[in-house]
């Protein structure tokens, strides 16, 4: 559990969103968006300035010591700010599945390059049909005396054509294993995916042959469940901010669009679409930073309610800020569609509404028992 004052937390947000407010801007957003590699350099420089890609990772290792709630707090600002940088591959979902399989070969290795923003990395999990799902992997590892060789193909991998560390999922005779593959790795080949959301590049992997480095322990299902609770968490902070910049986006324009003498804001049916978005915006955050503070069984119950919240938020919040816009909602030129494709697509990223549905109504039956 975080030991970070709420007062902190504020000042912490604060000095991300004074950072962002100039490095993230639309314009930047945008011409990073239209480039081969997706993110723009002098946003994830600053990012590493401010020791984000570290944050939760130990000290002893070069890390803030810190944990998910401070990490949610700057990754809930990105995503307000849609910064194209490898922050959410590199410390949503890499640095728990680190942290969560305690190598400390691997956390030496690579680790301290993460916190000192030398080293990208990312998670190789998804496959057939993009499910975040250990039990769908297919990718084989098979080992051959002191190496292992890694044979498959991972789909919609978040940075996956740029990032320098891949940890990739693979199946052993032993159970799952997490492997170490850099990447200019002999045997592995990258394609650029297009997607609807251009704001985040993914890619397809193959792997022939691919040497890689076993990361913790065989058979680590309990860390690969964890890390992805944590994941959830983060992503939906980050789904969070988004619904919360769009809130804030369509309010503004709210009170200056006249309409029959009058702002639009003014007009009842208006007033209701946002007092239900601002409902769904809070309940959202409440349920984000109750799962960032939670551990064990009360981590994935929380990280699937949180999930669930923050879809519903992004994904309506967006949709309506669109609609309230008008006609000039609807165009190239104005950013409601940024913030309504990364919604939808961050709704599907670590799992479907319906997969975190019947997760949550398992994990319940079980507590009843």
């Amino acid at each position: 559990m975080t030991t970070t004052s709420e007062e902190d937390l504020d000042q912490f947000r604060e000095s991300v969103r004074s950072a962002l407010s100039g490095a993230s801007t639309s314009a930047r957003v945008r011409a990073a968006m239209m480039t081969e590699r997706g993110w723009d350099d002098s946003t994830w420089r600053l990012l590493v300035r401010l020791d984000l890609p570290g944050l939760m990772l130990p000290e002893r290792y070069g890390g803030g010591g810190l944990g998910p709630t401070e990490l949610a707090v700057a990754v809930e600002e990105c995503g307000a700010s849609l910064a194209c940088t490898p922050l959410f591959a590199t410390s949503v979902l890499a640095v728990p599945l680190l942290l969560a399989l305690d190598d400390p070969r691997a956390m030496e290795c690579h680790g301290r390059r993460i916190a000192h923003g030398e080293l990208t990395a990312t998670v190789a999990l998804a496959e057939a049909g993009a499910r975040w799902d250990v039990s769908g992997v297919r990718t084989t590892a098979r080992c051959a005396g002191d190496r292992w060789w890694l044979d498959g193909t991972k789909h919609h991998v978040v940075d996956g054509a740029t990032a320098d560390l891949l940890l990739v999922v693979a199946r052993t005779p032993d159970g799952p294993g997490v492997f170490a593959v850099e990447r200019d790795a002999a045997g592995l080949s990258a394609e650029p995916l297009v997607t609807l959301d251009q704001t985040r590049k993914m890619a397809r992997l193959q792997l022939t042959g691919v040497e890689a480095e076993l990361v913790g322990p065989v058979g680590c299902d309990a860390a690969l469940a964890t890390a992805a609770d944590v994941s959830r968490a983060l992503l939906a902070a980050e789904q969070t901010g988004v619904a919360q910049r769009c809130l804030d986006m369509v309010v503004a324009y709210a009170k200056t669009r006249i309409q029959f003498a009058r702002p639009i804001g003014s007009f009842q049916v208006v007033k209701q679409r946002l007092s239900d978005a601002l409902i769904q915006v809070e309940s959202a955050r409440s349920a984000v930073y109750t799962a960032t503070r939670s551990s064990g069984t009360e981590l994935s119950r929380n990280s699937l309610v949180a999930a669930l919240m923050a879809a519903k938020a992004s994904t309506w919040v967006t949709a309506q800020t669109i609609q309230l816009h008008g006609g000039v909602g609807f165009t190239w030129e104005h950013d409601a569609h940024l913030y309504y494709k990364r919604a939808r697509t961050s709704a599907r990223l670590l799992g479907q509404v319906e997969e975190h549905v019947a997760a949550l109504s398992e994990l319940l039956e079980h507590e009843v028992a």
